[in-house]
């Protein structure tokens, strides 16, 4: 596997990868989502394809301690963060191609860039203050 499944035994080993100067890039789904499960090996190869970046599965129900209060409107939903910037959050269609292409064109940005467009964008301003996966498994630990 070229993933990490979040689960309540190893918590604090994703909380250290998310700490790391690595890419994090998170699926939040849900395990009785159909599109969710047959996403699973898309996700997969995407990982394959950026070994360089830390991927993780997180099944927003069973760990609603750490995600319970973001807003994932449909499945699978992506999330991408450098450090303290949360780059991109939003559904994704269930395509490696077209999340090989997200992944690339989110990564190609410098954090000057991704901090320029968090600066004028309302969305994004938000994303940096819901959905930062570093500091909501903080709290969770």
């Amino acid at each position: 596997m070229h993933s990490l499944t979040l689960n309540s035994d190893n918590r604090e080993e994703v909380a250290a990868a998310l700490a790391g100067e690595r890419w994090i890039v998170a699926c939040l789904c849900a395990a009785w989502c159909g599109t969710c499960e047959a996403y699973r090996a898309t996700f997969e190869e995407l990982a394959a394809r950026h070994p360089d970046k830390f991927f993780v599965w997180i099944d927003i129900e069973d760990h609603a301690d750490v995600v319970g209060d973001l807003d994932v409107e449909n499945f699978p939903t992506l999330l991408i963060q450098h450090h303290e910037l949360v780059a991109f959050f939003g559904t994704m269609l269930p395509d490696v191609n077209v999340a090989h292409r997200l992944v690339q064109s989110t990564v190609a940005q410098s954090d000057h860039e991704l901090q320029e467009q968090i600066n004028n964008n309302a969305d994004r301003a938000r994303w940096q203050r819901e959905c930062n996966l570093r500091t909501l498994l903080r709290a969770a630990l």
